[in-house]
């Protein structure tokens, strides 16, 4: 089996298993969600080794080394000898825990919420989208 030299980013993402599906890898590239030197890429961008992607899920930031470049989906114990977990240790013992949780949740009784409470929501979430 040759190994494979390059590969687009969304399907190397979905390959090693960071991202559930190739089609939510790709949307997360078009959200501007995975950089590579802080600047956004497109899903087509061409992955080499060595590359370091930092990619935005769930209101988290992970940082990742590409070591083996691969192209087709493999078992979970495989995909993490194709990268190396950069993700500093604050970012990782966080927990859900933002003002997310404090926006979406209402005091019980308190009724729904205003058209303004509704937009802050709404603001709020599409921000880290």
């Amino acid at each position: 089996m040759s190994e494979i030299q390059k590969v687009r980013i969304d399907k190397w993402l979905w390959a090693v298993r960071i991202y559930k599906t190739r089609s939510l890898s790709k949307k997360a590239c078009e959200q501007k969600r995975v950089k590579i030197e802080d600047e956004a890429q497109k899903p087509s961008k061409t992955l080499q080794g060595g590359e370091i992607i930092d990619i935005r899920i769930n209101h988290e930031s992970r940082r990742y080394k590409v070591l083996k470049i691969i192209e087709k989906r493999v078992g979970a114990p495989i995909a993490i000898t194709c990268y190396e977990d950069l993700t500093p240790e604050v970012e990782k013992s966080k927990k859900y825990m933002s003002a997310f949780h404090k926006i979406d949740k209402r005091e019980r009784g308190s009724g729904r919420p205003t058209k303004k409470e509704r937009r802050e929501i709404d603001k709020y979430k599409d921000l880290d989208q």
